[in-house]
């Protein structure tokens, strides 16, 4: 299986000197998902926790809601021509009476690792095929003081990125700021698939008592997963889409961006940043 990271020879200048030495990459290699045996999506990875990334895409897809509905995961064998096994396509099963539904949100076969699922149809599809309304969880509050820490939390468990200093994160926590899970990937949409595909297959799925936090912006994409997942809370550390704004006002998701220091803006779903966010003129 491919290692998360790879040493690769560097030349390092740093003022008027020169050296040769290597350098530790991020990995990131093609990952084939199939759905009962048949291809389905292809996204750019890095190594690990490759089942956990499938089960999440499969959840924010609307395939899969529950652990029961799942049967098994695994490598293909035989995925290269030679008959020998890549470890980078891997098979979702369904479990036994589960139908396989139509996927009814539009996408491109092939993800990057950079934009995640592209082309969806609608922001109505998205709301129909959430099976998690977020209105239907216990009420979630968080303060500002305690949102102000969750990026250096984050930035503190990302031990590959220190080593690389090319990967994205994302992170679960509860409401009281503790730290449920947190994953790397070159692509945000990868770590997001990784959190919730674990959280599915522990059967703590919906998330309707956590905050997902992603290093970068927050697309579209992510706010999809997060609504998909039942996920209330979804903050960033830049900026978020404008169509990330409008899925988080249609459904009803806490959009925070810009989450640095003590300040941060909220673009949706204020009722759940305490105290109350409070509009200012001009």
């Amino acid at each position: 299986m491919g290692r998360v990271t790879e040493r690769r020879p560097v030349l390092r200048i740093r003022g008027g000197r020169q050296d040769r030495r290597p350098d530790t990459l991020v990995a990131e290699e093609p990952l084939e998902i199939r759905l009962n045996g048949k291809p389905l999506a292809i996204t750019m990875r890095t190594p690990g926790d490759d089942f956990a990334l499938a089960t999440g895409f499969l959840v924010s897809e609307g395939v899969l809601g529950r652990a029961d509905e799942l049967r098994s995961v695994s490598y293909c064998a035989g995925a290269t021509a030679d008959g020998s096994n890549t470890y980078n396509v891997v098979n979702v099963a369904l479990a036994d009476g589960v139908a396989l539904p139509d996927i009814t949100l539009e996408r491109n076969v092939y993800t990057t690792s950079s934009c995640g699922l592209c082309g969806k149809a609608s922001l109505d599809a998205v709301r129909t095929a959430s099976r998690f309304a977020l209105t239907d969880g216990p009420p979630v509050r968080i303060t500002p003081a305690l949102m102000a820490c969750l990026p250096d939390r984050l930035r503190a468990a990302q031990r590959v990125f220190d080593r690389t200093g090319g990967l994205h994160a994302a992170a679960l926590f509860s409401p009281a700021g503790e730290l449920i899970d947190v994953r790397e990937d070159v692509g945000r949409h990868n770590a997001v698939d990784k959190i919730v595909g674990l959280a599915l297959r522990d059967g703590r799925l919906p998330l309707s008592d956590a905050v997902l936090l992603v290093s970068g912006r927050a697309s579209f994409e992510l706010a999809q997963k997060a609504v998909m997942a039942g996920i209330p809370i979804l903050a960033a550390v830049s900026a978020p889409s404008a169509l990330a704004v409008d899925l988080a006002a249609e459904s009803g998701l806490t959009l925070v961006g810009f989450l640095r220091g003590d300040s941060m803006n909220v673009y949706a779903g204020g009722q759940r940043i305490a105290p109350a966010v409070s509009a200012v003129p001009g």
